[in-house]
């Protein structure tokens, strides 16, 4: 057995298993009471969540990565795991997502529970409002379908009214739509699978809120409620609607800004109350490279009945983000536990962290449990091919912290029959980076690339390349927040975090190799970093494949 402590749980309905393992590198619990914000160092852009009993399930946006809407899980809204994914196998229509559609698919979704079923709605801005549900999380999810169709149709959450109807709020993407800055309340059937009246827009953000969208649905004492932000991910605040009627006329009120904090953009999320009656508030800060990371907020009402969020220092109604908070109280206490980040790929599914670029097609990958390794298949780059980002096979997961080493050991197998396959550890964004391993007339080669400007077609640079006699190597990427910022907008900056990249051949010595790379977030999402395994777009039947012993994400 490999020398890392690891325990499995999966669950019998779902193609993938959870590696449950306490993270090295950031952990929100502070096993005092207390918590630190962000409770996710990682992508979980646009979370939302709801409560079932004395359970939390918590979703966001995955646009072209699958699995999509990964589901997480927690029994005291600090410490999660990855349970399941709705979308295990690909967006619908399979024919547009079998390509890489970068920023694409699942935007802004939402997670309710209502009458022994789970929920979710989402917004594909080129498809319209999609829905799934399953009788249990783990699945399995219905095929999704389309509730409302529509190019630009975004940002959509459920409301189930007392009186039986059914209501969707949702917004409109201006890159599709034509419009912006603009919430909609339609009605739903009662099954919430269709639309049964036409969209009404019930609010207006153009003058003072600008860039308004995510809205979320909710009900107290009689007020209907819409939770969204505004202003914009990088700079924007959290702002509540309310009124009598779902339609509005809507009040509105401002419940938590940056303040006096450097958390900047504190919106976008979900309200959740506790079994002993506290309300709390999970949303997310755009940090540029990194993504978008989660944070949680104290909420409290005031006695005419507003929402206010985080610590309202000046009791003016409007609170600021908090970095450490009294963990909340939910009546016992749980384990720490966090997200899945390193395999051992002992398993005959893979670890829950893990996606592809697109469409997940079976060919990709083999779980080799018996010999305790995933073994990637070469497949062929598009026939267009101008460098890694627009490739399907690409298997990435989130980053997990500000700082961190990822260490993966692997062998090359590549087919004798021609040159140029290639595999290796990969950091993916709008710009990439990586070390990868090719077999080329001289025989294998390993090399440090760049890649800047991906996204605009550029190709790939070498930086750095040695001969290698030998198929196995132990490849190594350490990632660092050089505590430095590039200014984006007004009260804006992305932090600087610098990768570097290092090999070894006997797994204790490593060598560095190449460049410095400055990491860069991609489509909506932040860097991921894993790896691949291509051949060129030669008409062949077959290929060579990459087999990883393990994925290894530490301190150092």
């Amino acid at each position: 057995m490999k020398k890392f402590v690891l325990s499995l749980a999966g669950f019998a309905m779902l193609s993938f298993s959870a590696v449950a393992a306490v993270s090295d590198v950031w952990v929100a619990d502070l096993g005092n009471g207390k918590y630190q914000n962000p409770i996710l160092y990682a992508d979980y852009s646009d979370p939302d969540l709801c409560r079932v009993g004395d359970d939390y399930y918590m979703t966001s946006s995955s646009f072209n990565c699958i699995p999509g809407l990964q589901i997480l899980h927690s029994r005291d809204l600090v410490n999660w795991e990855i349970v399941s994914a709705a979308l295990p196998w690909g967006l619908i229509p399979e024919d547009t997502y079998r390509t890489v559609q970068h920023g694409g698919g699942v935007w802004a979704p939402s997670i309710r529970y209502h009458n022994g079923e789970f929920y979710i709605f989402w917004g594909d801005p080129d498809v319209g409002i999609m829905m799934t549900k399953a009788a249990q999380v783990e699945g399995p999810w219905s095929t999704p379908h389309v509730v409302k169709a529509g190019k630009g149709y975004i940002d959509t959450t459920p409301l189930w009214d007392e009186d039986g109807r059914v209501y969707l709020v949702h917004g409109i993407a201006g890159s599709r739509g034509e419009l912006k800055s603009v919430l909609f309340v339609c009605e739903l059937s009662a099954d919430a699978s269709s639309v049964i009246s036409e969209s009404r827009i019930v609010f207006d953000g153009h003058e003072k809120h600008e860039t308004v969208e995510g809205p979320k649905f909710y009900k107290r004492n009689g007020y209907y409620y819409i939770f969204a932000p505004a202003g914009g991910v990088p700079t924007g605040w959290q702002l509540v609607l309310r009124s009598k009627n779902p339609y509005g006329p809507y009040e509105e009120r401002t419940v938590l800004a940056q303040g006096t904090t450097d958390i900047n953009g504190p919106h976008q999320g979900g309200w959740v109350d506790t079994p002993t009656g506290e309300d709390w508030f999970i949303h997310f800060q755009d940090v540029g490279a990194y993504g978008r990371i989660v944070w949680l907020e104290p909420m409290t009402w005031t006695a005419d009945g507003w929402p206010v969020i985080g610590d309202d220092k000046d009791g003016d109604g409007c609170g600021e983000p908090v970095k450490q908070w009294k963990k909340p109280n939910v009546g016992k206490t749980y384990p720490i536990m966090t997200p899945a980040e390193s395999d051992e790929f002992d398993s005959n599914r893979l670890g829950l962290q893990w996606q592809w670029h697109a469409n997940y097609d079976r060919r990709w990958h083999f779980c080799n449990a018996a010999e305790g390794h995933l073994r990637l298949y070469s497949f062929p780059v598009p026939e267009d091919y101008k460098n890694l980002y627009d490739v399907s096979n690409l298997l990435l997961q989130k980053t997990p912290a500000k700082d961190f080493v990822v260490t993966m050991k692997l062998t090359f197998k590549p087919c004798p029959k021609y040159k140029g396959e290639r595999t290796g550890l990969l950091v993916m964004g709008l710009d990439y980076a990586g070390l990868i391993l090719e077999n080329t007339a001289d025989g294998l080669t390993l090399s440090q690339v760049a890649c800047k400007r991906a996204d605009k077609g550029k190709p790939e640079v070498v930086n750095a390349s040695v001969p290698l006699a030998e198929p196995t190597v132990y490849l190594q990427a350490h990632f660092k927040d050089t505590g430095k910022k590039i200014e984006k907008s007004e009260g804006s900056a992305d932090m600087i975090v610098d990768v570097t990249f290092s090999y070894s051949l006997d797994g204790k010595k490593y060598l560095p190799l190449g460049e410095k790379f400055n990491l860069k977030e991609g489509k909506w999402i932040g860097a991921k970093v894993g790896m691949f395994c291509t051949r060129p777009a030669l008409k062949s039947n077959d290929g060579g494949w990459a087999e990883i012993d393990w994925f290894r994400v530490t301190k150092k």
